[in-house]
């Protein structure tokens, strides 16, 4: 751990990743669609020298869907606005890999990297809901396991095309007229299961080699996509120990592709509630959860088990038994609610309540948050998180008040180490494989 340095990233989620957040009295009602909002976002997370910021996304709404989620901006088209707005900071969107191509999205991801300056990143995702299907002219979502399969074909279609140049094709000499040298120009010729592209890639390397690639699902199909081709993880525990099984696991995946430990680094994500005192944060915590009926945390609910009614069964009644539903769309997170429902014999009225407005460990005076950003750190169960709040200052309270206090204990940065998103976060620059240079960023 000695020299190691945590890392930190922002998810701007327009008017609140809660259902019911876009009532609170701070948040733009426009929130998801106001460019000054996620700009004055983005320029805070710089301010604390965040690694990155983070744009998530869905394929399928209806009208039960998320405030956020009904009206928002599409990740690339805002992402590529940010970077003309800030000068260090990260820029990762979410891409699902189920419905788009391989080559269209290469293209968009080397473009973001360049117009950023070597500071793209690409959440790779496999779509979770069902419904998805309905907008791209598909009879039918794949499965889960198939889509995973797809998404690993499609990630290395898109690194074989990042590597169409190699880093000094371009010659540009106009008194010789030579624009490009066609040696070091490289055509894939892809042909798969799911996808033929034949390239080459109309752009160019960035400085940062390739986009930083993340994965953002927990299953154990996803942990496998993970360890072989990602470079940074996407995930959420309620518990340390939960947190360091999994952050074990998916190293020793790593380790098992012939990758190194430290070239994939895991931030789970946290929401914390930061108050100057105890009394304060639960002022804010019960004016957050107060805003969300029972209505809306059941329709909520209902979204992570494809859309499934829920308010067909009783309340105060043990949660109900709905068998698999769940596994074809978020898989590990059905999952876990299914089971600690079962263990701990919670209700159908408190299962919603919990999964609309989580309390969390990170609940406190800003001490007491660090305290625990630190041992989680400190104890292997993550390199990093992802901070996300339902309110606007949220994000500006992490970085006044629990920031300084992580630079002071010295295992925060007070300045970033380097311009791009992998040499912020220690990662290596992938080796164009046409000339088996790899460099650390």
């Amino acid at each position: 751990m000695a020299g190691k340095k945590l890392k930190l990233g922002a998810l701007i989620h327009g008017v609140g990743g809660n259902i019911s957040a876009w009532r609170h009295p701070e948040v733009p009602t426009d929130a998801s669609v106001n460019f000054d909002f996620y700009k004055s976002q983005a320029r805070k997370a710089e301010e604390g020298k965040f690694d990155l910021v983070f744009i998530a996304d869905g394929l399928y709404i209806n009208e039960k869907s998320i405030p956020h989620f009904l009206n928002r901006f599409e990740p690339l088209t805002i992402l590529s606005a940010l970077a003309a707005a800030t000068e260090k900071i990260g820029l990762v969107g979410t891409l699902s890999t189920s419905y788009a191509e391989p080559f269209t999205v290469a293209r968009q991801f080397g473009s973001l990297d360049h117009i950023s300056g070597g500071r793209g990143g690409w959440n790779v995702v496999t779509s979770p809901l069902e419904g998805s299907a309905l907008n791209y002219g598909r009879e039918k979502h794949p499965s889960h396991d198939e889509r995973y399969e797809i998404a690993e074909e499609f990630l290395q279609v898109a690194r074989g095309l990042w590597d169409s140049w190699e880093d000094d094709a371009f010659v540009r000499n106009k008194e010789s007229g030579v624009f490009f040298d066609p040696a070091k120009l490289h055509t894939l010729n892809h042909k798969g299961k799911h996808f033929s592209v034949q390239g080459p890639l109309n752009i160019a390397r960035s400085k940062q080699g390739h986009p930083v690639v993340f994965q953002a699902g927990s299953s154990e199909s996803g942990k496998s996509l993970a360890a072989k081709g990602a470079d940074a993880v996407f995930t959420g525990h309620e518990t340390l120990e939960e947190a360091k099984a999994f952050y074990r696991d998916v190293k020793r995946r790593t380790v098992e592709q012939g990758r190194s430990a430290d070239d994939i680094v895991i931030l789970p994500g946290i929401g914390p509630i930061i108050g100057r005192t105890e009394a304060e944060a639960e002022r804010k915590y019960e004016e957050i959860a107060g805003l969300v009926s029972i209505e809306n945390a059941l329709n909520y609910l209902g979204r992570f088990f494809e859309h499934f009614d829920f308010s067909q069964f009783p309340l105060d009644e043990p949660f109900p038994d709905i068998g698999d539903l769940g596994s074809n769309s978020f898989r590990s997170g059905t999952d876990k609610i299914k089971k600690q429902a079962k263990e701990k014999g919670l209700t159908l009225r408190q299962v919603a309540l919990q999964a609309a407005t989580p309390r969390g460990e990170f609940f406190g005076t800003p001490e007491q948050v660090a305290d625990r950003i630190q041992l989680w750190f400190e104890e292997g169960g993550a390199d990093g998180f992802i901070i996300h709040s339902n309110i606007p200052s949220g994000l500006t309270d992490f970085v006044e008040l629990v920031v300084p206090i992580l630079q002071e204990r010295g295992i925060y940065r007070t300045e970033y180490e380097a311009d791009t998103l992998r040499g912020n976060l220690g990662l290596p620059i992938p080796a164009n494989r046409h000339t088996l240079e790899n460099v650390r960023g």
